[in-house]
């Protein structure tokens, strides 16, 4: 009789199941204790299902986004590209086209690309993803499927944080003019119209340049210049932070390599070179001006060392990101999601 009621109670333990919570399935920390940047969510238990746990939780995903500006899930076995869609959708929308294209980039699977296909030896500055554009998105996911021998980080910073360090005077001026933008497509430097516009149809190029109050200029050879003037600041409409939003610093030639630039110089007026960033009153940026606004992005930088796996969730306003050099192969993609203008 003893060793029946063993049996009994041995057999009714092992079917009991424990149960957790959706929020035990997971727990949030930071990669170091002074680093706030990005906030580490990773699964408390074995096989947690990310898409599955993000579908249940996507309000708890959108405060803690909202609060810190980027989250970084890691441990969740993410490997496919089909995953990575999965988990974008659940929680941000349907994916974004990416269109009115500064990047290199090749469209892999719906609207999944990969990180931007710039030589493997050379920085990508912090910046904004479309903050060159009066229309971006929120939202945009970065996950990688294969870590570089070497280097390779997707630096980040807190665009709130980079604003307080500008100087007022410089802060002052920026938001009194904005930033035109004057790019030159055709000469086979930079991307062809054809690639920016996703189009070879000239009047669906200037029907978006309307739309977006772009100045467009045909020129010989099927070239193509176009202006426009951009927010430098803007406000999240999430936070209501003040937050630096521009890429000034990116697109004035100077951020380019010091041999580069030089040649460029050589080989064109400064109105015809493939990109440059002006005062929105068409006055050039002083040099001193772009090195404080770059120091001030150095200032706020956050960097880890990718993970295969990891997914990288930023708010696009919140958080700028950017790219380190590296060594040997990279696979990184990139999703972007919920789109926002500033005529809204």
């Amino acid at each position: 009789m003893s060793q029946k009621m063993s049996l009994k109670s041995l057999s009714q333990g092992r079917r009991k199941m424990v149960t957790l919570s959706e929020g035990e399935l997971v727990t949030t920390g930071y990669l170091q204790p002074a680093q706030r940047l990005p906030l580490v969510m990773q699964p408390a238990v074995r096989d947690v299902n990310l898409f599955e746990w993000a579908t249940n939780n996507r309000e708890v995903v959108e405060t803690q986004l909202l609060s810190h500006g980027a989250i970084l899930f890691r441990g969740f076995k993410i490997s496919t590209i089909v995953d990575f869609e999965r988990f974008i959708t659940a929680t941000s929308g349907q994916l974004l086209q990416y269109t009115y294209r500064s990047t290199p980039r090749t469209q892999i699977s719906g609207n999944i690309y990969t990180s931007t296909e710039y030589p493997a030896n050379q920085s990508i500055p912090l910046h904004n993803e479309m903050s060159y554009a009066r229309n971006w998105p929120l939202r945009i996911c970065f996950c990688c499927l294969e870590t570089a021998a070497e280097g390779g980080e997707t630096p980040i910073a807190d665009s709130a944080k980079v604003f307080e360090r500008i100087s007022p005077e410089i802060r002052k001026l920026f938001m009194k003019t904005g930033v035109m933008y004057v790019r030159n497509y055709g000469d086979g430097v930079d991307l062809p119209w054809q690639k920016v516009f996703g189009t070879t149809n000239k009047s669906d190029v200037e029907a978006y340049c309307r739309e977006v109050g772009m100045e467009f200029e045909w020129k010989s050879g099927n070239r193509l210049r176009t202006r426009q003037t951009c927010q430098a600041m803007a406000t999240h409409p999430g936070t209501g932070k003040s937050i630096w939003f521009n890429q000034a610093h990116l697109f004035h030639a100077s951020s380019l390599q010091q041999e580069v630039y030089k040649s460029l110089s050589e080989a064109f007026e400064e109105d015809d070179l493939p990109r440059n960033a002006l005062l929105g009153d068409g006055s050039p940026i002083d040099s001193d001006v772009l090195n404080h606004i770059r120091q001030a992005y150095s200032e706020e930088e956050s960097v880890f060392a990718w993970q295969e796996g990891d997914v990288l969730m930023l708010d696009n306003m919140l958080v700028a990101h950017g790219r380190k050099p590296y060594a040997g192969a990279r696979r990184v993609v990139v999703g972007m999601a919920q789109p926002f203008s500033i005529r809204n």
